[in-house]
């Protein structure tokens, strides 16, 4: 299966359980790996053949920036979900969502979870 990767998407976002996460937000980092069959698109160079990454984009910020959630783990479901439901292409999508300044008294690189999922799961 065919990927297209959309790595470091970095987005400041209101999401955590401690009140001063959601009134001052953070910054977050999406990773998002999306399998499909991409051998048309290699054979037309044709936009329609693919699924545009920039819309794909467009949608997880849309998504991810829309609601304030207590756990990184719902706002991973939630980009994973409109990423199935918006581009019939995409058989699975994979989205690592790292919390690089989560308040937690140690020093680490982020925190995260990765979660996949495919059509009709």
């Amino acid at each position: 299966m065919d990927k297209i990767v959309i790595n470091g998407l970095t987005l400041k976002a209101h999401h955590g359980v401690a009140q001063e996460e959601k009134d001052n937000g953070q910054i977050f980092i999406l990773d998002i790996v999306a399998s499909l069959d991409l051998s048309k698109a290699r054979k037309t160079d044709d936009l329609n053949d693919t699924e545009n990454y920039s819309k794909m984009i467009g949608t997880i910020k849309a998504v991810f920036l829309s609601e304030k959630n207590d756990l990184i783990e719902h706002a991973a479901e939630r980009v994973a979900d409109a990423l199935l439901k918006n581009y019939n292409k995409i058989e699975s999508v994979t989205v690592l969502l790292k919390k690089p300044q989560a308040p937690i008294n140690a020093e680490f690189q982020y925190v995260g979870v990765e979660i996949t999922k495919s059509r009709g799961i």
